[in-house]
């Protein structure tokens, strides 16, 4: 086994497929060498009657993935960015075939899952988190817009939460993140490690797997905690309705809210192009049809914002130096302009995903 491939650690355990993200260390960040690893066993496992059910889990106690390496990232786009959109693109077709794929695919969202981890899990068919959960989708605090299917949970959470988190950064506990469609049961995280060894012996003899998951889990299951964004759905819903960020930005400074006034002190902070692109691409998916068609839209706004100036410096401000006084281009929502957003938008000649 080469070193990319220990990185993600896959073996059998009866007839449950197991796939351990293993880079603890950097919080199982994902590598492209992850990515592909990850795609090849998934492929292979789809094809194997031996395997009756897919389970993913992050190695160490901080969580399942915090995300893609953006320090990574960082240095590639650099130097052109090549490596990374290579990366996007094939993170996004394992994200498309983690949604479609044909046997239960029970992601375990225990601790820290942000981003590229949402990507991997989110779009499982069975989707747990525990007491320890912190889902989110922070793209806009570095610089760019939420991908990896993300905006697509995002524009279909209920009511104007998904806006609110898209462009605030805010994270979600497990009652949020099953509130919003992030995931589906809630275990404590106490009961995992027997959920996992019951697993095998209850798809062992099934008839049907997918049955025999949905029990298990249940069986291990409890109600989750409250979700704390349910008491705010007014304000919230109030003021992401408007059309454009300055409007949103407007209502809730002027809402009386305290907790609104802290929501628009973050969207300020993001990067105000990352933003604007973020509310175009919610609204926009809310219209698209399929996951594909998601992700493809999402691959050029992230190829576009690679090209582009916030994305290295919003890493670099809160991962390289962490000095938290990133210096935005353009630096205010005022100058980002409807053709500025409408190029993140725009089909890319020759490099399209395809997906849809």
């Amino acid at each position: 086994m080469n070193a990319e491939v220990a990185e993600v650690q896959a073996f059998l355990d009866g007839g449950v497929g197991r796939l351990v993200l293993n880079r603890p260390r950097a919080l199982n960040s994902l590598t492209h060498g992850m990515v592909t690893a990850l795609r090849a066993t998934l492929d292979d496992w789809a094809a194997d009657d031996r395997i009756r059910a897919v389970v993913l889990t992050g190695a160490g106690e901080r969580g399942l993935c915090a995300g893609g390496d953006i320090r990574a990232m960082h240095d590639d786009a650099k130097t052109g960015g090549a490596g990374t959109r290579a990366f996007f693109r094939d993170e996004y077709r394992l994200n498309a075939l983690i949604a479609r794929y044909p046997k239960p695919y029970v992601a375990v969202m225990d601790g820290i899952t942000m981003g590229g981890g949402v990507g991997v899990s989110a779009h499982g068919s069975v989707r747990i988190v525990t007491e320890r959960s912190t889902v989110a989708m922070p793209e806009t605090r570095i610089g760019i817009a939420p991908d990896v299917g993300g905006s697509r949970l995002l524009a279909h959470a209920p009511g104007e939460l998904g806006t609110h988190l898209g462009l605030s950064a805010a994270s979600m506990g497990p009652g949020d993140a099953l509130l919003c469609g992030f995931a589906d049961h809630f275990v404590p995280s106490r009961r995992i490690p027997d959920l996992l060894d019951a697993l095998p012996r209850s798809t062992a003899t099934a008839p049907d797997s997918t049955t025999a998951v949905a029990a298990t889990v249940a069986a291990h299951a409890e109600p989750a905690p409250p979700a704390a964004l349910a008491a705010q759905r007014a304000w919230i819903d109030a003021c992401y309705a408007a059309d454009t960020v300055e409007e949103i930005v407007d209502r809730l400074l002027n809402s009386g809210v305290p907790e609104a006034k802290e929501a628009a002190e973050a969207v300020l902070a993001n990067s105000p192009t990352a933003v604007k692109t973020t509310l175009a691409a919610l609204r926009r998916a809310r219209t698209l049809p399929s996951l594909e068609a998601v992700l493809d839209q999402e691959y050029r706004i992230s190829n576009a914002a690679l090209e582009g100036h916030d994305m290295v410096e919003g890493v670099r401000s809160q991962v390289i130096d962490k000095d938290r006084n990133p210096r935005w281009k353009p630096g205010t929502l005022a100058e980002v302009t409807e053709a500025d957003v409408a190029r993140f938008l725009a089909p890319r000649e020759g490099d399209e995903l395809g997906l849809a």
